[in-house]
């Protein structure tokens, strides 16, 4: 299945000679955490635990999503010094200065919501523009081949028109399914973590095949800046937490993500398909928190604590077991896509199929979409029943 992984178009010293993206990125969001850390405290940007979604025992420091942009910036400004020169120069300049730009925006917007708690449709409408600096630097799905094995043509102009409404809703996606997922210290980070790394075998594989010259680079300096920028925020993240990324590293991590999924939707749809498996773990996250309030008739847009590593806490699982249990799950869903990539698309859609449908057997059959436990929406009824 992977005699053909690394390809024979590039040799793997092109893909290597981006470390400096990975080691800047880190050390430069290792130490604006730290910074953020400290400045967050000084000026009481701290969450506040209430008892009920937020249960930390003390205020923690916000501004951790600041550190990892900072780091992510630093190593992407690395990597178009790596490849300065190289073939389509300007066009990977325009779409990484265009991904930077989304993510800081995504950034900002959360970082308001941390500060002043702004109204969820002014958060979209944020989210909303930074997907436009992605249309508008040119980064896009290639729909044309998917749709032409469904017996039809896309003019480039339909094709443009159609990827406005798929960047906006990967974008939305992504960014409030890692908000959804960002619940227990080190869980929103590590999992970012696994998902950008397993991207990474996408982006070498495909760079060892000189698949683009544009998306190559791309894909590599953007997965190892986001890692990068993540491992350096982990250390003060893990449990008992230093800091928090808060809205604003939760979003800009869901940007990051997203476009990296738009950016494997290049021609062939297995890589796109792949990414999208990746992301596996937020994606069953959100639709796992969508199903449960709906079937039991609650808001579909108020927070609670009963996500799945909440409901892992229900049944006895301290914090750190629960956390692991997500990597490892994290992982899993990574290590399909990565396989699923190597094998002809028509077999990966069944396995794609099977692993939906076992996973959705599996939360269903584990009682995941049960209103219950002490730190699931119950608790609020519950209080209220016994305050009556």
């Amino acid at each position: 299945m992977f005699s053909n992984f690394v390809g024979k178009e590039r040799p793997l010293s092109w893909v290597v000679q981006f470390w400096p993206v990975l080691v800047s990125s880190w050390v430069f969001s290792l130490s604006a955490t730290w910074l953020c850390k400290k400045i967050a405290m000084k000026l009481g940007i701290v969450d506040k635990p209430d008892a009920t979604v937020k249960t930390h025992k003390e205020p923690v420091a916000y501004l951790g999503g600041l550190g990892i942009l900072v780091g992510l910036v630093v190593g992407v400004l690395a990597g178009i010094q790596i490849i300065y020169g190289q073939p389509e120069f300007e066009t990977c300049l325009r779409w990484l200065l265009g991904i930077l730009a989304g993510a800081a925006i995504a950034c900002f917007v959360g970082l308001v919501d941390d500060i002043l708690d702004i109204l969820p449709w002014q958060k979209m409408l944020g989210q909303v523009v930074a997907a436009i600096i992605l249309l508008f630097v040119g980064i896009k799905p290639s729909l044309h081949f998917t749709t032409s094995h469904l017996g039809f043509t896309l003019s480039n102009q339909m094709e443009w028109i159609l990827s406005i409404p798929v960047v906006i809703f990967f974008v939305l996606g992504a960014t409030n399914s890692l908000n959804l997922l960002d619940g227990l210290d080190g869980l929103c980070g590590g999992v970012t973590a696994i998902i950008s790394m397993g991207m990474l075998f996408l982006a070498v594989h495909l760079s060892t095949w000189r698949f683009s010259d544009v998306g190559d680079p791309v894909r590599m300096i953007i997965c190892l800046g986001l890692t990068g920028g993540v491992l350096g925020f982990l250390p003060f993240n893990r449990h008992p937490a230093k800091i928090f990324m808060g809205d604003a590293g939760s979003l800009l991590l869901g940007f990051v993500s997203a476009t990296l999924m738009i950016l494997f939707a290049e021609d062939i749809p297995r890589w796109w398909m792949a990414s999208i498996m990746i992301f596996g773990l937020p994606i069953l996250d959100t639709a796992t928190a969508l199903v449960r309030r709906l079937i039991n008739k609650r808001p579909l847009f108020v927070s609670d604590r009963g996500h799945i590593y909440d409901q892992l806490m229900d049944r006895g699982y301290s914090l750190k077991k629960a956390v692991i249990i997500c990597y490892l799950l994290a992982g899993l869903y990574a290590v399909i896509g990565i396989a699923m990539s190597q094998i002809r698309t028509r077999y990966a859609v069944i396995v794609y199929i099977v692993v939906v449908l076992t996973s959705a057997w599996i939360v269903w059959a584990k009682g995941f979409l049960k209103m219950e436990g002490l730190r699931g929406a119950a608790r609020q009824k519950k209080e209220k029943d016994k305050a009556g």
